[in-house]
């Protein structure tokens, strides 16, 4: 059915719902609505006709679409406005957090400069003022500049810091105060990390010698005061409280740089410079934390303690027999070749370094000993005070008054440089090495550890701290071996420079000290010609007769020679033949330098054991010696059996002659001679089997049959294929001992023979 149209009213609306916030463009058709909606609630009641209603509804909907054309301009208007505003208030509000930025960033630049002149300056008051009054205590305390080691160079990192920034004459609301602390900071970072790790590295010492402190109150109640007398607007009541400020301070930095980087802006000039610095800072603290763990591990092993048996086998626990038993396990199945040995070639080649180094320390300080030792009995015997019985001539006055001088003057202040140069840092020196030998030592039986767990997947809390032991163990011997090696090389250099300036300032004075006595020499008054002529002549004839006295040197070293041993020597024999007995002693007869695993480096006339005549394959060109604690392979071409001097030969196993018999034994071949009488008849003699011709002074020859007697079965070196006989004639010297033969005596008198 449809709807009867009805024309539309001129003025109608409908009421719309309101919205939550009051729109002022709406308040003027307020009357509108309301009478549209009481004209709508009238219509409705009033008819009831479905037509009618649907009418209604459509006049309204149609005067709705009228009102919003004419409410949209206003409408409009309003986000453009409010967008406006927020722009602005959005705005304002970067430019507040900028200066908020900016005023933080400058009140951190300011924090971190003043608190630097503020730590700067309690150092020093703990430098000069409190270090200078605890001197003055009667007694000052013991240890003193230990407890002040290293904060020389902190005091002085820190004042060449402060000293940048005030050479830029910037402050540091300029923008280029942060560009220039960065750039001092970063040049400065290798002197302040060199400095700061040694400081904490001995901090912890510090920290044990004002705790010895404290046991003493006597002591302590000074230190205290003259601590509070010194620095009164402090209140500080112990060192504590300046030495640990370095400690404070080196962890500050990062937290202070970072603090800056916070509060500037990305688009700041100095911003990436900014950040490297903090980076750098950061990196620093850690590099020291790792020194500083490094040198931990380092003291805890260089410690060399003595242990009573006692005290060793108190010590003895169920784990430590099991970690000496894996590791002598792991080290037979090295020496058997069951399980390969963790090779390191760089270390390996350290450690040969250091033990060549370690054997030219101590050579050098027992030769120069020696030295010393023979000045010293030089001083002692005083030869000018003998009478020489030539009263009135020039030549022993000379003599006497040179003598005088020497031994006075000259050779005192030279024995005296001796020992405060050379002597005294050789001593220092030797007692360095015992901390890498230790370390080097207790790194090779944590190399045994870590090889048992290496091949975990899983390790356990304790396994995972023997492989970091053995790990920093080992990167701190591949970077310090190197440094300790190279300087020991060049203090040795050094020494022995120093050891040549003495002597050129000791020739200088004896050429000081005898030309005041040119005059008195006899060939003084000789012309410039003359004199030289004479020199020429003189140097000349000693030349002569220094040649013929090689030359008899020389053919007396031909023959067998017993080298005294120095004292280290003696000792290490004494160690090896306590060990292995006198028989298993051999000597090296060259430099024997390590080249394959398991080698030793051995120097010429060094004493070691013999273990065994072949390697773990069977190889006899290789044996297994003990040098005095290190034990490894050696060449056996190399080593010559040694045999101990002795002031009475041992017995000959030849006949000897009966008490009665006057002798004369030499040691070497002589031409004297004397006729021996035999009053009794020996049950045996010695003949000459062979024939043997004398190739030197040292030897004699004789012919198959002679009868010879034996004065000593073996030569000077005490190998026994040597012996030294007297011939026919009174002749001495050495033959084969294997060219001599033992035969019963016959019937008869026994003559005598020359």
């Amino acid at each position: 059915m449809e709807v009867p149209s009805r024309p539309q009213p001129s003025s109608f609306t409908l009421a719309l719902p309101q919205a939550a916030a009051k729109d002022p463009t709406r308040e003027e058709n307020d009357d509108e609505d309301e009478e549209g909606d009481r004209f709508g609630e009238e219509s409705f009641s009033a008819d009831e006709d479905l037509d009618a209603w649907a009418e209604e509804i459509n006049v309204a909907l149609s005067s709705r679409d009228s009102f919003s054309e004419e409410s949209s301009t206003p409408t409009e208007e309003r986000p453009a406005e409010e967008a406006e505003e927020a722009e602005k208030k959005r705005e304002e509000e970067e430019a507040a957090a900028r200066e908020r930025a900016a005023q933080r960033q400058m009140l951190a630049i300011e924090e971190l400069v003043h608190s630097e002149r503020n730590y700067l300056r309690l150092l020093r008051l703990s430098t000069v003022t409190i270090r200078n009054n605890l001197q003055e205590l009667q007694p000052p305390p013991a240890n003193l500049d230990s407890v002040f080691l290293d904060i020389d160079d902190v005091i002085g990192v820190s004042s060449r810091l402060l000293a940048l920034l005030d050479q830029k004459q910037v402050q540091p609301g300029d923008p280029l105060f942060l560009e220039t602390l960065c750039n001092s900071f970063l040049s400065l970072s290798a002197d302040i990390e060199a400095a700061y790790r040694e400081y904490l590295s001995n901090y912890n010492q510090v920290s044990v010698l004002e705790n010895s402190y404290k046991q003493k109150e006597a002591l302590w109640n000074d230190i205290v005061r003259v601590i509070k007398t010194s620095a009164p607007e402090v209140n500080a009541t112990s060192l504590s409280f300046f030495l640990v400020m370095p400690v404070q301070r080196i962890a500050r930095y990062p937290l202070l740089l970072q603090t800056i980087q916070k509060h500037t802006d990305r688009s700041h000039p100095a911003y990436a410079l900014l950040e490297r610095t903090a980076h750098t800072a950061i990196a620093l603290n850690y590099r020291i934390n790792e020194y500083k763990r490094f040198r931990e591990v380092a003291d805890k092993y260089k410690k060399t303690e003595t242990l009573t048996i006692k005290d060793k086998i108190n010590r003895l626990n169920t784990h430590s027999i099991a970690k000496k038993t894996a590791r002598l396990s792991q080290h037979i199945k090295h020496g058997t070749g069951i399980v390969p040995k963790l090779v390191d070639e760089e270390f390996d080649a350290l450690e040969g370094f250091f033990y060549v180094l370690e054997h030219g320390i101590l050579a050098l300080l027992e030769n120069v000993e020696t030295y010393l030792h023979h000045l010293q009995a030089f001083l002692s015997c005083r030869t000018e005070e003998f009478d020489l019985d030539m009263d009135g001539e020039k030549l022993p006055l000379c003599y006497k008054e040179i003598t005088t001088a020497l031994r006075q003057w000259i050779l005192p202040t030279f024995e005296k440089r001796m020992r405060t140069l050379i002597h005294k840092p050789l001593c220092a020196l030797r007692d360095l090495l015992l901390g890498p030998r230790n370390l080097i030592r207790k790194r090779l039986d944590k190399l045994l550890d870590y090889e048992l767990i290496e091949a975990k997947s899983n390790l356990s809390y304790e396994e995972q701290d023997v492989a970091n032991t053995y790990r920093t163990m080992n990167t701190l011997l591949l970077n310090e071996l190197p440094q300790f090696n190279g300087v020991a090389l060049q203090m040795i250099w050094s020494m022995l420079g120093t050891f040549s300036c003495l002597h050129r300032d000791l020739a200088a004075d004896m050429e000081q000290l005898f030309q005041s006595f040119a005059q008195q020499l006899p060939h003084s008054s000789l012309d410039r010609t003359a004199f030289w002529e004479w020199a020429e002549s003189a140097v000349l004839d000693g030349a002569t007769r220094l040649q013929t006295l090689c030359r008899s040197v020389e053919q007396t070293l031909n023959a067998p020679v017993v080298q005294p041993l120095s004292p280290s020597s003696q000792d290490r024999l004494k160690q090896l033949t306590d060990k292995h007995g006198s028989g298993k002693i051999f000597q090296v007869m060259g430099t024997v330098v390590a080249g394959r695993d398991l080698d030793l480096n051995l120097a010429r006339g060094e004493l070691v054991a013999i273990i065994s005549e072949a390697d773990t394959r069977g190889d006899k060109r290789r044996w297994l010696v003990d040098a005095g604690g290190r034990r490894g392979y050696a060449p056996s071409s190399k080593l010559i059996r040694y045999h101990q001097p002795s002031e009475d030969p041992p017995p000959s196993p030849h006949p000897t002659l009966p008490d009665g018999v006057t002798e004369r034994r030499r040691h070497s071949y002589t031409p004297e001679s004397k006729t021996l009488t035999v009053m009794s008849r020996p049950c045996f003699q010695v003949l000459a089997a062979y024939d043997f011709t004398a190739r030197g002074n040292h030897e004699v020859s004789v012919r198959a049959g002679e009868p010879v007697r034996v004065l000593e079965p073996h030569d000077k070196r005490g190998s026994p294929e040597w012996s030294l006989v007297e011939a026919r004639g009174g002749k001495r010297g050495y033959v084969p001992s294997n060219y001599l033969a033992i035969t019963p005596t016959g019937a008869g008198p026994h003559l005598p023979y020359r």
